[in-house]
């Protein structure tokens, strides 16, 4: 059970605090109610780039890691289609120095050319290096945009194309911060060696007078069912043969996605699971074989990707993978083997929920899915989850009409 408090201060700004006296050290973590699919579909990429720009200096602070590695701290961030996530660690005594650069960057970050242009060129080789010159780069564009015909979940989060980027505009990208880089849009968590009644001070202190901003509303494009399968044939120079299945799934507060994540569990995961027994070790059909799910808030996917042994035949693996589908489709998953997977669940839980930053993070994320005490409740919902209910579930979504294919063959 982890423990914490919650308050709210008058500009909107959600406050977490969970104490823990057993380390030296806290952590600062906030997390902005904005990612990926947020952006306009002609401007994408920019939620990433702030991830980037948040790191530049504010007005009254030309330099963010100095003074954050003089208190001997660390910082870092992450971009996701649905939010963007900031925390720093550091010795619980100097928590303040994280109150003062966080609460700045919101207040007053520094917009200039100079800063836009140094980060851009930062994005811009990202973008190359890891999704233009990498063999298979590519594949999560193309999936993403035959998955998904309405719901912007079609662009990964470095951005749909890489012109959007280098196109970007003071103007724009100054609007988009105002828009979503506000109290009312932003959750902050503190845990750590701390107290609540100094947590609330600080709070006050720091980030009480920033104007709230607007509460961003989203209307997004809902994605319709999908009715038909399909397909996709890529060829380029890539060492071997790779397979791509994906398939809608439940949204995130949904019993459904408890279900898939048991689900890919038993196909993928781990070198005991289904596909890597029968395709890897058995058939010898791939190299290498996973199955999971992309966790996004809203309804995602299921994955199921593969690398062939060089010489095997795309559609006789096509067609094995297809076997050990069905076969989740027909017969109900033993209990034993359904048990293995919730206990391998749970000790992932409890794993992660070690680490104070982990911790910090997780109540961010729950808190922003509706309810930090999430936390403690998401592991009861595994344990609940049923041999008939991923029966059922797998039925739902291996229906051939959810799915989606890419062939990608080598030239080589």
């Amino acid at each position: 059970m982890v423990e914490f408090k919650k308050f709210q201060l008058d500009n909107g700004l959600r406050v977490i605090v969970h104490e823990d006296s057993s380390t030296p050290m806290a952590v600062l973590n906030i997390i902005y109610d904005v990612g990926a699919k947020d952006e306009n579909p002609r401007q994408t990429g920019f939620a990433h780039l702030f991830e980037h720009l948040m790191f530049g200096g504010s007005v009254n602070i030309g330099e963010f890691e100095t003074p954050l590695q003089v208190a001997g701290g660390e910082n870092n961030a992450f971009t996701t289609n649905d939010f963007t996530n900031y925390y720093m660690q550091l010795p619980a005594e100097n928590i303040e120095t994280a109150f003062w650069l966080e609460s700045d960057r919101m207040l007053s970050l520094a917009f200039s050319k100079k800063s836009l242009e140094v980060q851009r060129k930062v994005v811009c080789e990202e973008f190359k290096e890891h999704y233009i010159n990498k063999p298979y780069g590519d594949v999560w564009f193309k999936m993403r945009e035959l998955a998904y015909k309405k719901h912007p979940y079609k662009w990964m989060t470095i951005g749909k194309e890489l012109s959007h980027i280098e196109h970007a505009k003071l103007r724009d990208v100054k609007n988009f911060f105002f828009k979503h880089y506000c109290p009312m849009n932003a959750i902050l968590v503190v845990a750590g060696n701390v107290k609540t009644a100094q947590v609330k001070q600080l709070a006050e202190k720091w980030f009480g007078n920033i104007p709230a901003g607007k509460k961003y509303e989203r209307q997004l494009p809902q994605e319709p069912e999908q009715t038909q399968a399909r397909t996709l044939d890529v060829k380029a120079d890539v060492p071997l043969d790779a397979l791509y299945k994906a398939y809608h799934i439940a949204p995130r507060k949904e019993y459904g996605y408890y279900f898939a994540e048991l689900i890919t569990e038993i196909l993928g995961g781990g070198n005991s699971s289904r596909l890597f027994q029968s395709l890897v070790k058995e058939k010898r059909f791939f190299s290498h074989i996973e199955c999971y799910q992309t966790g996004s808030v809203d309804p995602g996917l299921l994955v199921i990707e593969g690398r062939l042994i060089k010489g095997v035949d795309m559609k006789e693996a096509d067609d094995a993978v297809e076997e050990e589908i069905k076969k989740m489709t027909i017969g109900e998953v033993e209990e034993k083997e359904l048990a293995k997977v919730k206990n391998k669940t749970e000790a992932a839980i409890v794993f992660e929920d070690m680490s104070l930053m982990n911790r910090a993070a997780s109540l961010a994320i729950y808190e922003l899915l509706g309810d930090a005490d999430m936390m403690n409740t998401e592991l009861e919902k595994y344990q609940s989850v049923t041999a008939e209910d991923i029966l059922a579930e797998s039925k739902k979504i291996f229906d051939k009409n959810n799915s989606n294919t890419i062939y990608y063959y080598s030239n080589n």
